[in-house]
């Protein structure tokens, strides 16, 4: 049978005390103590499985936290002060409107009696843009896809290359280009479609034809071009090897693979790549002040001498009027401002929606 513990007489006190093997319950965690790997180090800290050190109170990665928020909070900051100085700016010029701002499709806010509207200028802005983005995405897409699935390495660095300087033409030199030379091919193109389609509305019209929305939307498409593939191009090379790998091992042929596998993974980033470009377009000014017709009214014809925009039209009257004029512009400009903060928080939204894609690029 067990025997009980031998307790032992303390010299100094005459007490009793449990000898060593049996202070600590059996599996105590307090054993460890006893061990000479957590025994006290110099210093005053505890060897192997100590504490972890003090958090300082303002350290190095407290000061970049704060200071990211900071920048993060300036920019809502800045358009919060841009909506207030623009809507602060216009309610004096809308107050003295003797029109409907929305429906109106004339500017004459020079008179005596003001009288403007953004309906015209709103249509224009936002039909040359999509004109603009249904000519430049399918175009920019194959290009991305050829320089990161198709063209060797050389090859393809180079291409983009070239296609990225694009970008760093001033607008005003698209817009020279667009008015003096690029004008003459797109006005015979239009008197042939309007010869062979002029049964179609958008192709209508008896002319005159050139500085219309077709040629500002084809200078818009050259102008947003490079973006849309530099985005795309990066977002396709990001694409998990092993996805294909497994579709080319199943027999997908390589467009088959591109199909089921780069495009579906690559969908979010080409959806922010195309918003980015819709913001460019509705924004550009100069090219489309001096290839569109600059005329006030909604007409769906693309060929016909015509067409402004809200970018256009502030560039061409801002020189020439007065307080209220100034004002109308400014209220126009606030438009296009709200109409540019929504593009981009629903191509926002949509990327979130695709959580699968945020947490595979995290």
């Amino acid at each position: 049978m067990g025997e009980t513990p031998q307790r032992s007489a303390h010299a100094g006190t005459g007490g009793t005390s449990v000898t060593k093997g049996h202070e600590w319950p059996a599996g105590a965690s307090a054993r460890v103590a006893e061990s000479p790997v957590s025994s006290p180090v110099p210093g005053g800290g505890l060897g192997g499985g100590g504490a972890l050190p003090r958090a300082r109170a303002f350290g190095a990665e407290r000061a970049f936290r704060g200071l990211t928020l900071a920048a993060g909070s300036a920019v809502l900051v800045v358009i919060a002060a841009i909506a207030i100085f623009l809507i602060a700016k216009a309610v004096p010029a809308l107050r003295a409107n003797t029109e409907n701002f929305w429906t109106y499709e004339g500017w004459s806010p020079n008179e005596t009696q003001p009288k403007f509207g953004i309906g015209a200028l709103a249509f224009g802005t936002v039909l040359s843009s999509a004109l603009a983005l249904l000519i430049a995405v399918p175009v920019a897409l194959g290009i991305a896809l050829y320089l990161s699935h198709y063209a060797p390495r050389r090859l393809g660095t180079t291409l983009g290359f070239l296609i990225d300087l694009l970008a760093a033409v001033p607008s005003v030199v698209f817009g020279l280009w667009g008015r003096d030379i690029f004008i003459n091919p797109v006005r015979d193109f239009s008197a042939w479609l309007n010869q062979y389609f002029g049964w179609i509305p958008i192709f209508g019209g008896d002319g005159p034809f050139g500085k219309s929305i077709m040629l500002g939307a084809l200078v818009l498409a050259i102008m947003v071009l490079p973006i849309i593939t530099s985005l795309s191009r990066e977002v396709f090379l990001q694409t998990p090897t092993a996805n294909e790998e497994a579709a080319l091992a199943l027999g997908a042929t390589r467009w088959e693979m591109l199909r089921t596998a780069v495009l579906p993974y690559g969908r979010p980033g080409i959806i922010a790549a195309v918003m980015l470009g819709l913001g460019r377009a509705l924004g550009e000014t100069i090219a489309l002040a001096m290839t569109l017709g600059i005329t006030f009214g909604i007409s769906f014809n693309l060929i016909e001498n015509g067409g402004n925009t809200i970018a256009a039209n502030i560039a061409n009257a801002f020189g020439e009027a007065n307080d209220t004029g100034r004002g109308a512009l400014i209220a126009s400009g606030l438009v296009l401002f709200t109409i540019t903060l929504i593009v981009n928080i629903t191509a926002r939204a949509i990327i979130y929606r695709r959580r699968e894609f945020t947490e595979s690029a995290a």
